[in-house]
């Protein structure tokens, strides 16, 4: 087993001495990616795990974002996260677990996969030893945002990856968003089911757009209410930092309608979904609702779209969406700021702007896990995290 346990608090998790804290404190992997069975032990500061590529870093993340709603970090599939190689059982399930503590009191979380009665793959969700009914549940308990360096391209490539990311802001606000997606989709998935194979029974199409019109206005409403949360906080941010501040908004046909009085908006989008559905039986997808949002972004102070920006200025502009968020939420829990998965930040980064980054997590009382190939990048925390060097999966603490 690859373990290592910290010392005490002492040290680097004296930064945040009576500060309301949410934090992962041990994390148990078994028969993930790269790991066959880990515990990794921390003080609850920040973290961070360097090495060389391939040592095993971002599965480390990667796990710790499956103790949050959703598919994790990378998106994979429930089967995607299982060891692989010639050492491992051809039938082994992964798992992760995770003690967890949130203003002074700890909970035990765990999350894996397991098998259905008739074979297929599930994730499995427990709180403190008993069931949960889904990974959404987590959403209570622990807010996580993270960035990575996939997420570089975000503002280039197409609307979904700026729409996951926008839902991972807005959970933090309102963690049951997750259980309203999940309503709308499954509707959605159902309803596009019928119209390709019948019966398109009317009344069962009436009821499946009922369920998508109300989850689909709760789903725009929460986005619009987070627009307008991180707006504020970005324009405070002013010109004077090291992250330029950003002007964010929607862009959808949904967002349009919550300009209308009381339950319009839910009756208009009810009745779009109606009228669509010979298109959308035609082209084999729903082709109007809250899952074509898009995030529209601007640099204010260079007064153009994020797409327009250098590639820095992008991250940049990432960054300070996401440290927006973090203190809006910290300000909203009482001083619960969310649990921060930024891999590989440092490398791309200015001197001054990895200083100001560092200082903002320990001003926000956030336990921040980072990820990075050169330990020297970090030298500003050394003092004040806990610092792993990572080869081949091993955890060796590196002492200031």
């Amino acid at each position: 087993m690859t373990q290592f346990a910290s010392h005490s608090a002492f040290g680097a998790a004296a930064a945040f001495e009576g500060r309301a804290r949410l934090a992962v404190t041990r994390l148990t992997l078994r028969n993930f990616r790269s790991y066959a069975e880990a515990v990794l032990a921390v003080s609850g500061a920040p973290v961070v795990l360097a090495g060389p590529n391939g040592a095993g870093k971002t599965n480390v993340l990667d796990a710790i974002s499956l103790l949050s709603p959703g598919r994790g970090l990378r998106g994979a599939k429930l089967g995607e996260h299982v060891r692989r190689g010639p050492s491992a059982p051809s039938d082994a399930l992964w798992a992760v677990a995770a003690d967890v503590t949130r203003g002074g009191e700890g909970y035990e979380v765990g999350t894996g996969l397991t098998l259905g009665p008739n074979g297929g793959e599930r994730r499995a969700v427990r709180l403190n030893g008993a069931p949960a009914q889904n990974s959404a549940d987590l959403g209570e308990l622990v807010q996580m945002l993270w960035l990575t360096p996939a997420m570089d391209r975000l503002f280039i490539e197409g609307a979904s990856g700026r729409r996951k990311f926008l839902d991972r802001l807005v959970l933090g606000f309102e963690p049951a968003h997750a259980r309203t997606t999940t309503r709308y989709e499954t509707a959605m998935r159902e309803r596009a089911r019928l119209l390709k194979f019948g019966p398109r029974d009317p009344a069962w199409l009436d009821g499946l757009e009922t369920e998508m019109a109300e989850a689909g206005i709760a789903m725009a409403c929460a986005r619009a209410e987070t627009v307008k949360r991180l707006n504020r906080a970005l324009a405070t941010r002013g010109e004077a930092g090291a992250f330029p501040s950003a002007q964010l908004a929607l862009d959808g046909e949904t967002d349009v309608l919550l300009a209308e009085p009381g339950e319009t908006a839910w009756d208009a989008l009810r009745e779009k979904l109606a009228r669509a559905r010979v298109r959308d039986a035609e082209a084999g997808r729903t082709t109007v609702g809250p899952h074509l949002t898009d995030l529209a972004v601007r640099h204010t102070q260079r007064r153009s779209d994020a797409r327009e920006c250098s590639t820095g200025e992008q991250k940049a502009l990432l960054i300070s969406i996401v440290l927006a968020d973090a203190w809006e939420l910290s300000h909203m829990r009482d001083g619960h700021a969310p649990i921060l998965l930024l891999d590989e930040i440092a490398a791309h980064l200015d001197a001054v702007r990895r200083a100001a980054l560092f200082e903002e997590v320990l001003a926000l009382g956030a336990q921040a896990w980072m990820t990075g190939t050169d330990l020297s990048l970090f030298e500003g925390l050394s003092a004040r995290a806990d610092v792993f060097h990572v080869t081949d999966g091993q955890f060796a603490r590196q002492e200031p």
